[in-house]
This record gives structure tokens, sequence and C-alpha cells, in this order.
């Protein structure tokens, strides 16, 4: 059964934080700082997930107006190719409703293509194809990505204006 930790103090996050450096290119991630930073956000949230009682991955999540944000999800290398990434979506999909998130166009590398597709299996869609993610921080680049979402949005300027400002603090 999957289900979800949430992390509130810095000891249980080496692991996470080291699939996270080593996994994610550095102009889509947090440095060190700023993701410890996360812990102290009340908007943000990180859960390690569990197959039963092993951690197989986490994800870091984000408390919009309307809907939660996606913003980092992994499931551990060791685990990969076992379903538990859909597993890990319908549990997400699940607990807490309409989710949004970012992901590299389809067209960039076939790795890319397998990632959109395996979101549009498990209940997105493509919301925008011209979504910019803000930068990190001095020395990294602001990325061209999709932004999808398993829900119908209103209005996608609106929640890309909430993005900017809450996850990326772009004013």
């Amino acid at each position: 059964m999957i289900w979800f930790e949430e992390l509130q103090t810095r000891k249980k996050l080496s692991r996470i934080y080291a699939a996270y450096e080593s996994t994610f290119p550095i102009d889509e991630r947090r440095d060190e700082n700023q993701f410890l930073a996360l812990l102290d956000n009340p908007a943000s949230f990180i859960f390690i997930v569990k197959n039963d009682e092993t951690p197989v991955g986490y994800v870091i999540l984000w408390k919009l107006e309307t809907c939660h944000y996606l913003e980092h999800f992994e499931v551990f290398e060791e685990f990969r190719n076992l379903k538990l990434g859909s597993k890990v979506i319908a549990q997400l999909q699940e607990k807490f409703g309409d989710l949004l998130l970012e992901s590299e166009p389809s067209n960039l590398d076939e790795m890319a293509a397998r990632r959109i597709n395996f979101y549009l299996r498990n209940g997105f869609a493509i919301v925008s194809e011209e979504y910019i993610q803000p930068s990190y921080g001095p020395g990294k680049n602001s990325m061209n990505l999709f932004l999808l979402s398993n829900y119908t949005l209103e209005n996608v300027k609106t929640i890309e204006q909430e993005l900017h400002r809450k996850v990326y603090g772009v004013f």
C-alpha cells in the first residue's frame, strides 16, 4: 500500500536531497538551503513515499488556492519500473484532488516523451505548451516546460501567476 509520511525535520532529508540533487538538472532544482527552507514554508510539503513500510520515493507539494502543485516527484531508482509511479499518482489524486505540475516538453528527448506519456496515462492533460518556469536563482536558467493538470483550469494565466509568486518568489 502506498502512503505518504510528511517530513517536518531536517533529520530525514539527507537521502531525499541526495536523490533530488542527482536526478534533477541544476536549472530544475533548488540549492540545498532553498530545499531546507521548504520545511519552514507553511504552503510547501515534503513527503517520503512509502510502499508499506519501505521508502520508495518522495514528493514535494505546494498548496495553492484552488489545487496542489506537484513540484517534484521521484520514485527511487531501485524501485522504478514496478508501476509504483502510477500508484503514487493515484494516491496523490485521491488525497489531494486537483493537481498541477510542470514537465519537460515531449519533443526534448525520449525520457521527456516517456514522462509526458506517463502523466497523460495517469489522468493529466497538457494545459500549456508555452509555460516558462522561472529561474530557481542566480546562475540558473528559466525553463520552457509544459504545464499539466488533472482537472479543468478556468484560467491558466491566473494559476501561472500564483505559481510564480508562491513557489518561485516572482512577483
